[in-house]
């Protein structure tokens, strides 16, 4: 495989480049492709809110659970293979939800997907990285990387909208068979230019992935059956259960989910909470949004999912130079701008749904664009934070990076599902705007405390000027 000179991101080749990418593309578009289809997967099998959010749920819970083992095992057996075995299986798990016969075979097969695409998201990055040459190229790399990813939330609706008006919505998960037999075929010829792997012999800590699982499992049913006491109660107390274990396990396991150094563990605390409060608030708002295009102000599913389209345009674009933003002004800077930015745009939102026709279509139309704007912006500041705080186990940082994100969407869209209520009742628009104006607020309180961080990390040059340390 021709090999381009070090410092660019295409290293390993263009056509390996794109399949990377396009498997990361692959497995977030499988997180929010579903939303447009509910109402028409709740009418073909007789299932009613609070039980479509199983649908997105089932897939993000394993997903999240499982993506710090996966980045563990990556990091131990080699990506590549690893990234492999995600492929089939996912491909697998597609057609398993793509003949569902019945709702629990739809359940199941998209948590067999969320498993899958635990394996592939962590080897996609750490992949990339490994063939980059200096940090500047590392910086790249991360910024087409997270534009390509970011592309898949907003442009979840738009696909689903299309597959679901012209072929039903089992084409949403046909659409993946052939996308992961294209991905997977320069990944397999890969295999010289694959770089040797550490600590080959260690240990993956299966019970705390297992355990982790079990948690966050409880914890969205709780979430779910809130009007339910007993059964809220009972999930409830498997989340303390399930937490106490994974604390007293991960204390003494010689390999846990995450190993972090302690001058480390601040630093990727704090871009693993900004990285799960934006797919929480995102992956939460469009959960909402598209119920709303679609009972409240009955557009059919591709029209709302074109209506979401200006939210998609402007995350590829940014990408790349996010990436360049960081590298010229530090990653809680950047951060800071993108999380203004998604701030304005969370507070459009909130006053579209609520103005009259026709002005809430331009409305929201210019506050999809400024929300996807900051997103895409914000999303490779995030990225490069974690990848900053463990530089020497990339795995690992994209593992934990990326786990804070999809418990963040799981717990979203549980979350705002569940406060939002019924789209049939009166009082399901005035609380979406609510929840719309809650984000932006806490996205602006959120980017006052990234100009914090990013000014107390600076230090004394020799000659008495400051150096921003990031």
């Amino acid at each position: 495989m021709r090999r381009e000179r070090t410092g660019t991101f295409l290293t390993a080749g263009p056509t390996l480049t794109a399949a990377l990418c396009g498997g990361y593309f692959l497995v977030l578009l499988d997180v929010t492709v579903v939303n447009v289809a509910l109402p028409s997967i709740g009418a073909g099998f007789g299932v009613h809110s609070p039980g479509l959010v199983w649908v997105v749920d089932a897939y993000t819970v394993p997903l999240a659970a499982l993506l710090l083992a996966a980045g563990a095992i990556g990091d131990r057996l080699g990506h590549r293979r690893i990234v492999i075995a995600g492929f089939l299986g996912f491909g697998l798990a597609s057609v398993v939800c793509a003949i569902a016969p019945a709702w629990p075979v739809l359940v199941a097969g998209r948590a067999l997907q969320g498993v899958c695409a635990a394996l592939v998201l962590p080897g996609t990055l750490a992949l990339l990285v490994d063939r980059a040459g200096d940090g500047a190229a590392r910086s790249r790399v991360v910024g087409v990387w997270a534009a390509i990813g970011g592309a898949a939330l907003p442009a979840g609706p738009l696909v689903g909208g299309l597959l679901v008006a012209s072929a039903g919505w089992r084409a949403v998960f046909w659409l993946n068979v052939p996308v992961v037999v294209a991905a997977l075929v320069p990944v397999v010829a890969s295999r010289s230019a694959e770089k040797p792997r550490v600590r080959r012999n260690g240990r993956v800590d299966w019970f705390g992935a297992v355990t982790l699982t079990v948690m966050l499992a409880a914890l969205v049913t709780a979430v779910v059956q809130l009007e339910e006491p007993v059964l809220a109660g009972a999930a409830i107390a498997l989340v303390v259960v399930a937490a106490l274990a994974l604390w007293w396990v991960e204390r003494r396991a010689r390999h846990p989910l995450l190993r972090v150094p302690k001058a480390a563990r601040r630093p990727l605390l704090a871009a693993c909470g900004v990285a799960g409060l934006m797919n929480f608030s995102v992956l939460g708002a469009l959960f909402v949004l598209t119920q709303t295009l679609q009972d409240v102000r009955h557009l059919s599913p591709l029209a709302a999912g074109l209506l979401l389209l200006p939210g998609m345009l402007p995350l590829p674009l940014l990408g790349a130079p996010a990436g360049r933003m960081v590298a010229r002004i530090g990653r809680w800077r950047t951060a800071a701008v993108g999380l203004v930015i998604a701030a304005f745009g969370f507070a459009g939102l909130a006053a579209s749904i609520r103005v009259a026709e026709p002005v809430w279509l331009v409305v929201l139309a210019v506050s999809l664009v400024v929300w996807g704007a900051g997103i895409g912006i914000l999303t490779p500041a995030v990225v490069a934070a974690a990848l900053a705080a463990l530089p020497d186990a990339s795995g690992a940082a994209s593992g934990a990076s990326n786990t804070a994100r999809q418990v963040g969407g799981a717990l979203g869209v549980a979350v705002f599902g569940v406060l939002a209520g019924d789209a049939s009742a009166a009082a399901f628009v005035p609380r979406v705007s609510w929840m719309f104006a809650a984000a932006a607020v806490v996205f602006a309180a959120i980017a006052s405390a990234c100009i914090v961080v990013s000014g107390s990390r600076r230090r004394l040059r020799p000659g008495g000027e400051t150096e921003l340390v990031e």
